[in-house]
Formats: C-alpha cells, sequence, structure tokens
C-alpha cells in the first residue's frame, strides 16, 4: 500500500480556488483507488500526489493534523 496526498476542494460545483485548497492523505494501492473513494464523496480533486517513505515521513513531523484514510 502506498499513502497519497490529495489536494482538493470541498465544494464541486464552484471553480479551484487556491485558499479553499483542503488535503487528506489516503492510503491505497494506486491512485485510481484514491480518485474512485474520493469520487463517492462528491470531492473536486485537484491533484493527487504519491508520497515517498522520507517525503511521508516529513508530512507526519511537520502537520499536526495528519491523518491516514484506509480505504477499506
Amino acid at each position: 500500500m502506498a499513502v497519497f496526498k490529495v489536494f482538493f476542494q470541498q465544494d464541486m460545483d464552484t471553480r479551484i480556488i487556491r485558499e479553499d485548497t483542503q488535503i487528506c492523505y489516503v492510503e491505497a494501492e494506486t491512485e485510481e483507488e484514491v480518485r474512485k473513494y474520493l469520487k463517492s464523496n462528491k470531492t473536486n480533486i485537484e491533484f493527487i500526489q504519491a508520497l515517498s517513505p522520507a517525503h511521508l515521513e516529513y508530512e507526519q513531523r511537520t502537520n499536526e493534523d495528519f491523518k491516514v484514510e484506509t480505504i477499506a
């Protein structure tokens, strides 16, 4: 499994505004699984980035709200 960092907007009906971008972390096998999972939540995905082990460690250290969602 890999951890993906997802940049997204909550509202599907408005244009993307950088200041409204939110981030979540999702553990999945592929980026496609992440897209399917978030599509059901009606999330407007901006960008999905697979995290290397070093990048994942950095995110855990520097983000006090760090939490990984796992696709069941």
